[in-house]
């Protein structure tokens, strides 16, 4: 993986300097596979297919919510889609989806898609805009 492009991206994200399909397109440059955003942590993993060691950085905002026991996941649908419709900053994304009980998320690059979980197991997977689920055999 491209150690210093992810660095580079995750820095840009946290500033709000590029969007989300920019974001994708980068990583998938940097030869990531998925990641995985932990908010109790404060963290974000960055990994590739060949199982190396992941990239680890740091989510460094201040005042952060603590994530309540409850998945509100209308409130997480309408964090994502003002992200998606209205360029949100990952800031406040990161508060809004903290407070609608989500406690990490796993972005599947080549999978295009995202699973939010939240502290007792509630889930929700958001598609990448534009991508489908396939049908199962």
């Amino acid at each position: 993986m491209d150690n210093s492009l992810i660095q580079e991206t995750a820095s840009q994200v946290l500033v709000g300097e590029i969007s989300f399909p920019e974001v994708v397109g980068r990583l998938l440059r940097a030869g990531v596979e998925y990641y995985h955003v932990d908010y109790v942590a404060r963290r974000k993993s960055f990994y590739a297919a060949d199982d190396s060691a992941p990239v680890t950085t740091a989510i460094s905002y201040d005042d952060l919510p603590v994530v309540p026991a409850d998945f509100d996941s209308a409130g997480l649908k309408a964090a994502i889609l003002d992200s998606q419709r209205h360029g949100q900053h990952y800031r406040d994304f990161t508060r809004r989806a903290m407070a609608a009980g989500v406690q990490g998320y796993f972005a599947f690059l080549h999978g295009k898609r995202v699973l939010y979980l939240g502290r007792r197991g509630d889930q929700h997977i958001e598609w990448f805009p534009g991508a489908q689920p396939t049908p199962r055999q």
